[in-house]
């Protein structure tokens, strides 16, 4: 069984994204330890709230130099709504705050519009599937994922194997090499969610 390590930085979903993967048999060590971090075969960032936030928390634990360093390994890293937009290179919340930079383009805030009528956008939300991806292997080409965010990558990237529109078009999930992400939370999508996380630890 593979050593998963849920990063903890004081942000967000991490205990009910933990849960979920101990419903599918899967233990899951969340953790702030330097050693665990770096022994682990997978990493998992999560997180719900600002971006710039989550990275000053990241850079604060010292995070960011174990993710470059797990990326450079080709480790596994799996981001999670705020850990999925981290992955880029930057966001315009609060004057253009810098990611990750594991992948080319920036987040974005979304537009209030007729098929956006508030924002952040809150709820079940159809989310179109490409056939080749590999976490959502076995669900519906259109299936329904709960999203809460107010920003994303506001078009189709060149990795995505998933998009969703509220308003406009933006990337939903991310596959790419060692790298595999969501926008949308999988632990509170019920049984799509379960089945994309499963998928997930089928690829390790």
């Amino acid at each position: 069984m593979p050593r998963i390590a849920l990063l903890n930085f004081e942000m967000g979903n991490i205990r009910s994204l933990q849960k979920a993967f101990e419903h599918l048999g899967q233990s899951v060590s969340v953790t702030s330890d330097t050693h665990e971090i770096q022994n682990a075969d997978v990493l998992l960032l999560p997180g719900d709230g600002a971006f710039k936030r989550a990275m000053d928390e990241i850079k604060e634990r010292r995070f960011d130099e174990l993710l470059n360093e797990a990326h450079a390994k080709q480790k596994i890293i799996f981001g999670v709504c705020i850990g999925f937009q981290l992955f880029f290179e930057n966001s315009t919340e609060f004057s253009n705050a810098t990611g990750l930079g594991f992948l080319k383009g920036c987040v974005t805030r979304l537009e209030k519009g007729p098929d956006a009528p508030t924002i952040p956008h809150i709820g079940w939300t159809t989310t179109d599937i490409e056939k080749d991806s590999r976490l959502c292997r076995g669900l519906a080409p259109q299936t329904m994922f709960y999203y809460v965010h107010s920003y994303a990558h506001r078009a189709r990237h060149p990795y995505a194997t998933a998009t969703a529109n509220y308003g406009q078009c933006f990337t939903s999930v991310i596959e790419h090499e060692n790298l595999f992400a969501v926008q949308f939370h999988p632990e509170k999508s019920h049984k799509a969610g379960l089945k994309l996380l499963q998928n997930f630890l089928d690829t390790l």
